[in-house]
């Protein structure tokens, strides 16, 4: 990409879109642009075909996607399996219709089956059964990896799908239905130490193993692939080391500075028992993750009080 390369980013205010346009603008890059929802609905055919049309875009990154944990995904299962195909489908073919030079397909690796061997390595896509609390969210993101890998073949097109470990970080979504377990972590403990309470409820046993990367360090993955990989088999991106949830919790604790007790609630689902990604494959290109847990964990804190009742409020 040049400095003035036409850059979409699609989902530039969800956790993912937000870091790497920070991390374009950072680089230099002049000439990016981005649409909100009410500007550009992407589970619209007409209006995705139209913007692409119109704007002459070079680059694509789309990170645009319905995403939420546990709870969400087992309440709403038809929103997340039907907006996330539209979503994608809509963009990859409008990219190709309107010549895009490179798209990069932001999937999860929720796509790779439950029980696969760990860590996971990209060749294990397809090989079991999904974890059925988001098994609709996979099968879009399996059917977007599908879909560039075949306008590849047909087409000639360079779409690259890849696939992030667990995020977390600055303009997370803190909705305590919605969100992911460090944020709604750190917003418990957050309230918790305000009100002075004695204990916060952790859902699950505490034994589930997980990888977590900061999403400025998703962002200077992406960047990096953008420039320096051109395949349409699936590459990963993580931090190559995981932590139990109890651990996590533990470190979210200090890092908030509450001084109550952990209760584990057994009742509540725990999800897959360990996920955590194969790194080789782009730590061979020359890649690899630096904000250790701890210290972005502080900066995502520090970026939650500085943005406290935007965070709680969730994202629009």
């Amino acid at each position: 990409m040049k400095k003035n390369s036409k850059i979409y980013v699609a989902g530039h205010r969800g956790l993912v879109g937000s870091a790497i346009y920070r991390k374009l603008e950072e680089e230099g890059y002049s000439n990016v642009i981005t649409r909100n929802s009410k500007e550009l609905d992407l589970r619209e055919k007409h209006e995705v075909e139209q913007f692409f049309a119109e704007e002459e875009v070079d680059y694509v990154f789309l990170a645009a996607a319905k995403v939420g944990g546990i709870v969400a995904n087992n309440e709403y299962p038809a929103d997340f399996i039907r907006d996330n195909l539209l979503i994608q489908t809509n963009v990859i073919d409008a990219a190709y219709q309107n010549d895009v030079k490179k798209l990069m397909f932001l999937g999860s690796t929720c796509i790779y089956p439950k029980h696969a061997e760990q860590p996971l390595n990209e060749k294990a896509l397809l090989t079991g059964e999904l974890e059925p609390t988001n098994e609709p969210y996979a099968i879009a993101k399996i059917a977007g990896v599908k879909m560039c890998e075949s306008y590849n073949r047909q087409y000639g097109t360079n779409f690259i799908p890849v696939m992030p470990t667990n995020l977390y970080g600055i303009g997370d979504n803190f909705d305590l239905e919605k969100s992911h377990v460090l944020p709604a972590l750190m917003r418990k403990f957050h309230e918790a130490k305000e009100n002075n309470e004695g204990s916060v409820e952790v859902w699950g046993s505490g034994t589930p193993l997980r990888e977590f990367l900061y999403s400025d360090d998703l962002a200077d993955g992406c960047l990096f692939l953008m420039e320096h990989y051109n395949d349409s088999e699936i590459i990963n991106i993580g931090v190559g080391k995981d932590i139990s949830i109890k651990e996590a919790a533990l470190l979210m604790k200090e890092v908030v500075g509450f001084e109550g007790d952990l209760n584990f609630d057994t009742s509540k689902p725990d999800g897959t028992p360990r996920k955590l990604v194969d790194t080789t494959k782009i730590n061979d290109l020359g890649w690899s993750a630096k904000t250790d847990l701890k210290e972005g964990l502080e900066k995502t804190y520090r970026w939650f009080l500085e943005n406290h009742e935007k965070a709680i409020g969730g994202r629009k």
